[in-house]
């Protein structure tokens, strides 16, 4: 039995090729979703090669820059063992079918949908972004970046009693999301000020800057965005000092300190599965190409502003 796999194999250039089937239960995939930011650093070959064996990801081939099998939002049916005919979630690059462990994969809930699981990495991020800020009930959250992570995020957010959440952006076009998801939304010219937690989740220097600038007196400013090998000029003279502001890095890789005694990453993991029983969810699935088609279709889809999460269709 054999299996593909989507590699980039040069920047920008996308391929079909065979790929390492793996040992364990059996499973077909049938969606697998594309975290736009990330795999469009990994398509430029933009790794720095120091945070290489950082960026891996689970089931990975091949290193970077290229050839790279990358990718880790795998949805598909079990074929064998105790989850037969189960819908499963697995951290697994865009491969068509392939073998893990079953403790490797996580059964999904009657009420998440497959086409909606493929979200499941990126909400696993967003709780542990929201985690890192330390956001409670009745914050003022300012979230600069209403790509996929951070509608994420608002949406969590929101969810915290009497809590006050704004998304950032300069498309106003994410104004109707922001807004199905329960947040305000507003262009980073209006950005309200004064803010407990700011959150930069756009992946530019000018979030960050804008996140520290609407930071209320000892405030909590988290960088969630992955900048690879891009350098990044902040202010921190002016009143950053003044307003004892406190800048946090968030990445999913790691636990917060305060919950690594309790949580597994798979504990967690299975916690944003269970998130995502929420129908508005299915608004940030802004895109679907068959498996087949991505090779052409892969650059573009990193490209444009627009895409959230490509769903890919096996």
């Amino acid at each position: 039995m054999t299996a593909l796999a989507l590699w980039w194999s040069a920047p920008g250039e996308a391929r079909i090729q065979p790929a390492a089937l793996g040992h364990g239960v059996l499973v077909e995939t049938a969606f697998s979703g594309i975290s736009r930011g990330t795999e469009r650093l990994i398509s430029q070959g933009r790794v720095p090669p120091d945070e290489a064996w950082r960026m891996r990801a689970p089931f990975q081939e091949g290193d970077f820059p290229f050839p790279v099998k990358y990718g880790y939002a795998a949805v598909g049916q079990a074929t064998e063992g105790a989850m037969a005919g189960r819908s499963v979630f697995a951290l697994f690059p865009h491969q068509d079918r392939f073998r893990l462990p079953e403790a490797q994969l996580l059964p999904l809930p009657d009420a998440v949908p497959p086409g909606r699981a493929v979200l499941a990495a990126n909400m696993e991020t967003a709780l542990n972004v929201l985690w890192d800020s330390g956001a409670a009930a009745g914050d003022r959250i300012a979230i600069f970046g209403a790509g996929l992570v951070g509608l994420l995020i608002g949406a969590l957010a929101t969810r915290l009693p009497g809590a006050e959440v704004v998304m950032i952006d300069p498309l106003p076009a994410r104004r109707p999301l922001a807004e199905a998801l329960g947040c305000t939304f507003c262009a980073p010219s209006n950005a309200p000020q004064d803010q407990d937690v700011a959150i930069n989740c756009s992946a530019s220097a000018e979030g960050l800057v804008g996140a520290l600038a609407v930071a209320g007196m000892d405030a909590t400013v988290v960088e969630a965005s992955w900048h690879g090998d891009r350098p990044v000029a902040l202010p921190l003279g002016a009143t950053f000092h003044s307003r004892r502001l406190r800048l946090v890095s968030s990445q999913v890789g790691g636990l917060p300190p305060a919950r690594a005694p309790r949580w597994s990453h798979g504990r967690r993991l299975a916690k944003a599965i269970s998130l995502l029983d929420d129908p508005r969810l299915d608004l940030l699935i802004s895109g679907e190409t068959p498996f087949r088609q991505m090779p052409q279709a892969f650059p573009a889809i990193l490209a444009d502003p627009d895409t959230l999460c490509h769903r890919i269709r096996y």
